[in-house]
């Protein structure tokens, strides 16, 4: 389910400039690190969260073990999902507890009824996308 509109991603990209990626790898060669250390140097705020990571800092920010504890410390409009499709709920549960704006699943990633529940706490919500091919599409 390809549901956002390009308006809409046009939005997250143009406004929510602090990105909290979930499944941030510290492996340079794993597409989360790719995205990540592209959208940090097109000059958005990349906040690591991965509880798993076993290194304190991934791309010189402080990783976080979750996303409530990250937002003790950021505030996080967008959050950027590389957790398997069914480990998404409680990952949007938590990003509408910290009360970011949207949630992006990155390529290959879907749950509806997540993106529903984002969708009805008033989050903007996109699936099943690369972040870092559409901010390329939008030629920011």
């Amino acid at each position: 389910m390809t549901d956002a509109t390009a308006d809409t991603i046009a939005h997250i990209l143009d406004n929510y400039k602090t990105i909290a990626v979930v499944g941030l790898s510290p492996k340079s060669h794993r597409d989360s690190y790719e995205v990540a250390e592209y959208m940090q140097k097109q000059g958005y705020r990349i906040v690591p969260v991965n509880p798993a990571a076993g290194v304190s800092e991934i791309l010189g920010e402080k990783v976080y073990p979750s996303l409530i504890d990250a937002a003790k410390h950021e505030q996080i409009d967008l959050v950027d999902v590389f957790r398997n499709s069914p480990d998404v709920p409680p990952v949007v549960d938590e990003a509408i507890a910290i009360g970011a704006k949207a949630v992006w699943m990155q390529l290959g990633i879907e749950h509806p009824q997540a993106a529903d529940k984002a969708r009805n706490a008033g989050l903007a919500v996109v699936q099943n996308k690369c972040l870092l091919i559409e901010h390329r599409r939008q030629g920011k």
